[in-house]
């Protein structure tokens, strides 16, 4: 439950399916980055999105 799941209000439609591909997606970012820990790795790029759109190839 690290991007708190449990607490979205999100329930009807294809949104659900939609935000799980996207938490998914960015897990996969993580590991693929070389993270172990997702926890740390979301802390990480929360102080420092500067890094996320670099790894992302993206210009802020």
């Amino acid at each position: 439950m690290t991007y708190g799941e449990d607490a979205s209000r999100i329930r009807t439609g294809t949104a659900p399916r939609a935000m799980a591909t996207m938490r998914n997606l960015a897990i996969g970012l993580m590991r693929q980055a070389g993270w172990t820990n997702i926890s740390a790795a979301i802390d990480h790029y929360r102080s420092h999105p500067e890094y996320a759109t670099a790894m992302l190839d993206l210009t802020t």
